[in-house]
């Protein structure tokens, strides 16, 4: 079962699983002693050839125009309401209108939980699905948490990657939870804590996934969305989901925006549902997620203030690590045009400061370099220093592959505790 399921992410596109460093970076080995003409070659290497080293010196021509870690930026709110403004502007997020009505399907009690399945319907495609988890016995207004499932290659599934329900368990579901998360549900032993947790589906994942039926027939690969549950009609979709990440992102520019973008619009309103709701504390609500979940937590966090703290997992290192090291191990979801001559993409996080904010990153992590994570840590320590803020920031560091373990997720859980809960 073990290969079966390691066969299965492979096949569905996981990226990064298996991929590891070695890529030198040309600005690191500025001041590196002597080398000879093969090495120096070596060292010239990038994931774009010779073009590497040329766009790294490029990039590193002065700090991004809008760091606040550059000296004529000396006022954290007019920094803040500048970086903000070009920040949103370069993503293209976009209008969707009024607050839907959020339609509740289901609602049952399962290991301590009160669970409500619900959702919304978006001015396009089709409802949005969401789970609501709370203690059972919960009265009055609660802290929130809106947590962001991964991306994992996988965009049959959403919601469910960090959920249970107590109404049965895709095996691949229970696989996905061993291999991330050690087991754990996160959202349900988050909620369990005293939380109201919402978990809603990402675009273009499980209920807001493009549907073969939906794509002319000569782009479905001979493929259709006959027994849709099977593991190998699964891993199908997921393959060709994958394979078409590129043309909804460039038809997505050709609309005048981005995929974060996107993201951003579509979790403002899941956050804008979760703060009208009367169990819910307003001024304590939190986000997080692992992957693509961190992606999506540095635009939240970053962009809507609403969000008191933040936890990103496995989602940060720099502008430089992608373009030269690792962009093939991500996906068309992380990228916004012009934005790094402006920002890195930790400053993009960093747009909260001060509120309190905490980064879990993997030691090996596949997707990333451990230096360029660092550099990015480096970064958020002297964006949170330079306003006052050093003890809201906290980054930490785990041996082992891309993952959220128990033991980050308790960092995670205790870290919401001290900033949530009053």
């Amino acid at each position: 079962m073990e290969n079966e399921r390691r066969e299965f992410i492979k096949k569905a596109g996981l990226v990064g699983v298996g991929l590891t460093g070695g890529i030198s970076f040309p600005a690191a080995l500025a001041n590196a002693p002597a080398q000879t003409q093969t090495e120096m070659n070596r060292a010239e290497q990038s994931i774009i050839g010779p073009y590497g080293p040329w766009l790294d010196r490029v990039m590193k021509r002065e700090l991004p125009s809008l760091s606040f870690r550059n000296d004529s930026f000396t006022d954290l709110n007019e920094w803040k309401s500048l970086a903000l403004s070009r920040t949103r502007e370069r993503l293209g997020i976009p209008a969707l209108g009024e607050l839907p009505r959020m339609k509740v399907h289901d609602s049952h009690v399962y290991d301590g939980l009160q669970i409500e399945e619900v959702s919304w319907q978006l001015p396009y495609g089709r409802p949005t699905k969401a789970l609501i988890l709370k203690p059972e016995a919960a009265t009055g207004k609660l802290p929130a948490i809106l947590a962001f499932h991964d991306h994992g290659g996988n965009k049959y599934f959403g919601l469910r990657k960090i959920t249970k329900t107590g109404k049965g368990q895709h095996e691949l579901m229970s696989s996905h939870q061993d291999h991330y998360y050690e087991g754990k549900a996160w959202a349900n032993e988050m909620a369990k804590r005293g939380y109201v947790v919402m978990i809603p589906d990402a675009f273009t994942f499980a209920s807001r996934r493009v549907l073969l039926e939906d794509v002319p027939e000569d782009q479905r690969s001979g493929l259709s969305d006959r027994d849709p549950e099977s593991p190998q009609s699964i891993e199908a979709y997921n393959q060709w989901a994958g394979q078409h990440e590129h043309v909804m992102a460039k038809s997505l520019f050709c609309g005048g925006t981005t995929w974060p973008g996107v993201f951003f619009a579509e979790d403002q309103v899941a956050l804008d549902l979760l703060l009208a709701r009367p169990d819910v504390d307003e001024e304590n609500v939190g986000c997080g997620g692992l992957s693509g979940g961190g992606l999506r937590t540095v635009m939240m966090a970053g962009l809507d203030h609403r969000i008191k703290c933040a936890v990103c997992v496995g989602f940060m290192s720099t502008w430089t690590d992608f373009m030269l090291n690792k962009a093939y191990t991500h996906t068309w979801m992380t990228y916004v045009p012009r934005l790094p001559e402006e920002l890195d993409f930790p400053e993009i996080l960093g747009l909260r400061t001060p509120l309190p904010t905490l980064v879990l990153n993997d030691e090996q992590d596949q997707l990333y370099t451990l230096p360029e994570m660092k550099k990015a840590d480096l970064i958020l320590q002297e964006v949170f220093e330079k306003a006052g803020a050093a003890n809201r920031y906290k980054a930490s560091y785990y041996p082992g592959p891309h993952k959220f373990d128990q033991a980050m997720q308790q960092e995670a859980f205790s870290w919401w505790d001290k900033w949530l809960k009053t």
